[in-house]
């Protein structure tokens, strides 16, 4: 049981480093401010962008993350 844990965090653990490397910037910060560029088309329908999904992912591959060392920190799994 304790095997089966590690293997699946090795591979959760890898595919959230790859997932949050595809991810973009937050913005440009100043420059969407003084451009005022925050409201274009893409940025009032980003739920159903790639970005969005991406985002959704890495939420879930990271609260499962915590959950498996959790259950492997605990004394219940041997």
């Amino acid at each position: 049981m304790q095997t089966a844990l590690i293997i699946a965090l090795l591979i959760i653990s890898v595919v959230l480093a790859i997932i949050v490397m595809m991810q973009e910037g937050k913005g440009n910060g100043l420059t969407d401010t003084l451009t005022g560029s925050t409201d274009s088309y893409w940025s009032k329908n980003k739920k159903h962008s790639k970005q969005s999904r991406l985002n959704k992912a890495t939420a879930v591959l990271g609260a499962l993350y915590m959950i498996l060392a959790l259950l492997l920190s605990s004394k219940f799994i041997k």
